[in-house]
């Protein structure tokens, strides 16, 4: 029987950075577990688990969920992983969630989605959606016939309030404020591995070839072609 190593990442990227793309990625090449504190947020909610009650009452004041109640989340999440490979990702936000965690597991590399800004901002302000069908377009990939008009119904389209450039500025200043510290922490450490550009499709080759020297990719086990 062979026995494979078994590795502890984070991943972390500010908002728009193609993180979900990626990990997504990750998952089916290297079987890695995925833990989202977004996705776990959500069900702990949907759930009105003791930690979803709690998190939801900050969210309704609109304030952030402090530190001990994310690190209960999450490491809790974590007790029955321990012979799993898993990619953690939107947590650690602080360097306080960062140190609760080393006190729990060893951490073996942290990927860091460097994007610039303005990239993100182009990305992230070119979605319009039809808010009745839900349908999504994107100003540069694949915009309206008509531009602000639905293609099928020729209804107007509107921009998500998280998607007009002035709540992008904010929420991408705010990621920096937060997480810089965190990626501070890592590099002390010398886990921290950065990958600079500006398309999700080039940067992920780069994070392809770093985790097969840690890990082996099981994508190819299951098909002769891999994708």
């Amino acid at each position: 029987m062979v026995v494979r190593p078994v590795l502890r990442a984070v991943i972390m990227g500010p908002p728009g950075s193609g993180k979900g793309t990626i990990s997504a990625r990750i998952v089916k090449h290297f079987g890695m577990k995925h833990l989202s504190s977004g996705d776990l947020l959500r069900d702990n909610m949907q759930k009105k688990t003791e930690v979803g009650i709690l998190a939801k009452s900050y969210i309704d004041q609109g304030r952030l969920i402090p530190d001990d109640i994310m690190t209960r989340l999450m490491l809790n999440e974590l007790k029955g992983l321990d012979r799993y490979n898993w990619l953690l990702d939107g947590f650690p936000r602080t360097v306080a969630q960062a140190e609760a965690l080393d006190k729990e597991c060893e951490i073996d590399t942290v990927i860091d989605l460097d994007v610039p800004f303005e990239t993100i901002k182009c990305r992230l302000t070119a979605r319009w959606i039809h808010p009745a069908s839900g349908r999504v377009y994107n100003l540069e990939f694949s915009p309206p016939k008509v531009q602000g008009i639905d293609d099928i119904t020729g209804e107007p389209l509107v921009q998500r309030d998280d998607d007009k450039p002035e709540t992008v500025t904010k929420r991408l200043q705010a990621y920096d404020a937060q997480t810089k510290p965190v990626l501070e922490y890592y590099r002390k450490k010398g886990l921290l591995k950065s990958f600079s550009g500006t398309e999700t499709n080039k940067i992920w080759p780069h994070i392809y070839t770093f985790l097969q020297t840690k890990l082996p990719d099981v994508s190819q086990e299951d098909a002769a072609t891999p994708t």
